[in-house]
């Protein structure tokens, strides 16, 4: 069994925070939240984005991201930013990673990503442009992790209501 995390910094948009809370839950990656938050947890926005979902969810909140890396020491941590060297489809990710996403606007902090320069990921994009939406960017990376994973515990095959095939 793979582990996969999701780690939210500080995020201020619930719907983007609900959207990726449903990522999380449909696909078994656990999903860490690190204050302060933009929002409150009982927010109806973020509450509808990820309603039906909330529940399935494996969920850690901390107080702030030192304490986020001190309860998660052993962690393999990647940092996903519009500023990072890296295409993020050509990381190799080990079981137990980290995928560690800022703010909506501000990022991750520059020192943060000064002092870990090869764990930096990007989503390559047009350079005119500033990113993707957060929970654009959460998806995007979480399904690459689980593509090299060979998505395991997933379902690879849907079935139609009406026919057979």
């Amino acid at each position: 069994m793979h582990n996969l995390n999701i780690v939210l910094v500080e995020p201020q948009i619930p719907q983007n925070t609900g959207n990726i809370s449903r990522t999380c839950a449909v696909t078994g990656a656990r999903l860490h939240l690190v204050k302060p938050f933009g929002f409150e947890i009982t927010d109806k926005h973020l509450k509808r984005a990820g309603l039906d979902y909330w529940d399935k969810l494996d969920i850690t909140y901390y107080d702030s991201l030192p304490d986020f890396f001190e309860k998660n020491a052993d962690g393999k941590f990647f940092y996903f930013t519009t500023k990072g060297k890296n295409v993020h489809s050509d990381i190799d990710y080990p079981d137990c990673s980290y995928l560690i996403f800022g703010r909506e606007d501000k990022g991750l902090p520059e020192e943060l990503l000064y002092k870990n320069p090869e764990s930096c990921a990007r989503i390559p994009m047009r350079n005119e442009l500033r990113s993707l939406n957060l929970s654009n960017s959460v998806a995007v990376a979480v399904y690459e992790v689980l593509r090299q994973w060979e998505y395991p515990d997933l379902s690879r095959e849907g079935k139609l209501t009406k026919y057979n095939w």
